[in-house]
């Protein structure tokens, strides 16, 4: 109940593990299996280059060069990342935006959560959004997919943070895991480990915990 498979595969007993998280900022860790018990390691790969995979994210990166200079991974596939995409697409003319959607983001400090509400709002679909949605979410499984090669994740992935439970019927569809998946030679590999998204909500507590008990 704790996770939801985005890709079912076959874990490698004792194989390292990645971990992606898309929050307020993008959390990158990973673990390995040592002595009977799995150890976790920190990482500051959110902050790694953002490395484009098609034409529009490579204007996306272009975009946010010119604003940003360097363009990290968290610039993004965050909640920061978020309002910087819709940016994007806002300005270089993909598709006007609404005047109700105006009014909501003008009245809201926090842009994520009222462009994330408005792309999955079937009632009144707004193009803006769901597109930057689905841009984010190729580009989170395309760094899930790097972070999986990096450390060799045979263990298999999980995808954590508070964005991807709010997210699970984009999640569903063909872009993350196409994005995640599209390495080239080592395609078949990807798709062999298993891919999963975390639900628990206290998943970083219980973790903290549970390191605490260890080292008590």
């Amino acid at each position: 109940a704790d996770l939801h498979a985005a890709n079912v595969g076959k874990a490698v007993e004792g194989g390292a593990i990645a971990v992606v998280a898309p929050g307020t900022g993008l959390g990158e860790a990973f673990l390995t299996y040592e002595n009977g018990r799995y150890r976790a390691h920190p990482s500051e790969g959110g902050h790694a280059s953002f490395a484009p995979n098609d034409p529009q994210q490579l204007e996306l990166l272009r975009y946010l060069q010119q604003r940003l200079g360097h363009v990290s991974c968290e610039r993004v596939c965050s909640g920061l990342g978020l309002p910087n995409i819709y940016a994007f697409l806002k300005d270089s003319g993909f598709a006007e935006e609404p005047s109700w959607l105006a009014e909501k983001l003008a009245a809201s400090k926090d842009h994520t959560p009222v462009i994330v509400e408005s792309a999955l709002d079937t009632a009144r679909p707004c193009p803006l959004c769901i597109t930057t949605l689905r841009l984010f979410v190729a580009i989170l499984g395309a760094e899930a997919g790097n972070m999986a090669l990096k450390v060799l994740s045979t263990g298999g992935v999980y995808i954590g943070g508070g964005i991807p439970p709010r997210i699970l019927p984009v999640l569903e569809q063909q872009d993350f895991m196409q994005a995640f998946l599209n390495k080239g030679r080592f395609a078949d590999m990807l798709q062999r480990m298993p891919v999963n998204i975390i639900l628990n909500p206290k998943a970083a507590l219980l973790g903290a915990a549970s390191y605490g008990l260890a080292a008590w």
